[in-house]
């Protein structure tokens, strides 16, 4: 099983606490569309033995294309690899972007999954974060999509400046009021360059609380595990069934593709990565270059990378893979550094494998970079 993800690299306008790569200027879509649909011609020898099961449009915002240009970029996929009989194909999509006609378009179309940028339902949480929709347009595309999609994600986002737990249990029970089978969730994170980092320094806007960040997670799996969510991974809860698999894939170590300016590839051995510049993408593809840089993983670079993902999951950390894969000497330094984890019942080993406990979920990411090897 691989997959293909594609970066459409525009947004109506720049959230606060966004640090991923984006122009809000559309002078170049039309151009942008062409040049990603010839990477996507260009790489199709790399895949030639896969089948691909997952096309992900992922941003930016790609819902900012048109029904007809989201068409066109699956036919070229289509074109050019060899495609499964029944591919989860997921578009990410805002609210302000999914009126009734639009969702009515996409449902005829070959995208059968939805993944709504939500983050709150609160107005000032949306202001707070610059967001595009307001809460009237979060609940009315909600209502619509669920009439034509089955298959539907939606992002919260927790550990706002001033957002109670009452708040946040509120938005968790609205979104279930639409019967929603899959929620991302992520606590709002204050990344260097963004403008939540500068209003906060200038006091405009206070730092989000690690401990309040906690509550709220908690409250999360706690209320999610209550209506028959899965939670599969630390940031993702699904109901049977739904799980996103292109996540899964990549969670898993599948091989997947990345077209697109700043996107990302692995084929199980190396990773490579796309510029994260608009002009020099389009040049370089123009001049029939993609424009990547590759670096081959070392055994521990692989290592830190399953422990990483494998605790962050259902899956865990196998053991006996861990011995298998990267020798007995790995194995060992994992049991060792992990032993002081086990003892304050953050971690636990069932059936050889290693997961952490309810207690050490929310500190998962920290936990895994304890466990790392350093080259």
């Amino acid at each position: 099983m691989s997959g293909i993800y594609i970066h459409i690299p525009f947004c109506k306008q720049a959230c606060h606490y966004c640090d991923f790569h984006f122009s809000t200027s559309m002078k170049k879509k039309d151009e942008m569309v062409l040049a990603i649909a010839k990477e996507i011609e260009m790489r199709k020898s790399e895949f030639e033995n896969e089948e691909i099961e997952t096309i992900y449009f992922g941003g930016g915002t790609p819902s900012v294309l048109t029904t007809e240009e989201i068409n066109f970029l699956i036919a070229e996929v289509y074109k050019n690899y060899k495609v499964s009989e029944n591919p989860e194909i997921t578009l990410e999509a805002n609210p302000d972007d999914l009126a009734s006609e639009r969702i009515v378009e996409l449902s005829k179309s070959k995208i059968n999954r939805l993944s709504i940028g939500i983050q709150s339902f609160f107005e000032e949480d949306l202001q707070l974060m610059n967001r595009a929709h307001n809460s009237a347009e979060a609940k009315k595309c909600l209502a619509q999509a669920t009439l034509y999609f089955d298959n539907i994600s939606v992002d919260l986002i927790y550990g706002i400046p001033g957002m109670s737990n009452e708040k946040w249990k509120q938005n968790i029970k609205t979104a279930l009021s639409f019967g929603i089978p899959h929620i991302s969730s992520y606590a709002l994170t204050v990344e260097p360059k963004t403008a939540l980092n500068k209003l906060i320094q200038t006091g405009k806007i206070a730092a989000p609380n690690d401990e309040v960040a906690q509550e709220h997670f908690a409250i999360l799996v706690e209320t999610l595990e209550a209506n028959d969510f899965i939670h599969y991974e630390l940031s993702n809860f699904g109901k049977e069934n739904y799980f996103s698999k292109n996540n899964s894939a990549y969670w898993l170590g599948k091989k997947y593709l990345g077209i697109g300016p700043s996107a990302h590839s692995y084929d199980g051995i190396s990773r490579s990565w796309n510029v994260s510049n608009n002009s020099i993408y389009l040049k370089s593809i123009q001049k029939n270059k993609v424009p990547n840089e590759t670096e081959t993983l070392s055994t521990a670079d692989r290592y830190n990378e399953y422990v990483m993902t494998g605790l962050r999951t259902i899956w865990g950390v196998s053991l006996d893979r861990i011995e298998i894969e990267f020798g007995v000497d790995y194995l060992k330094y994992l049991n060792k550094q992990a032993q002081r984890f086990l003892d304050d019942h953050l971690l636990s080993v069932e059936n050889n494998i290693l997961k952490p406990t309810k207690k050490g979920k929310f500190l998962t990411d920290g936990i895994a970079s304890d466990l790392f090897i350093l080259n």
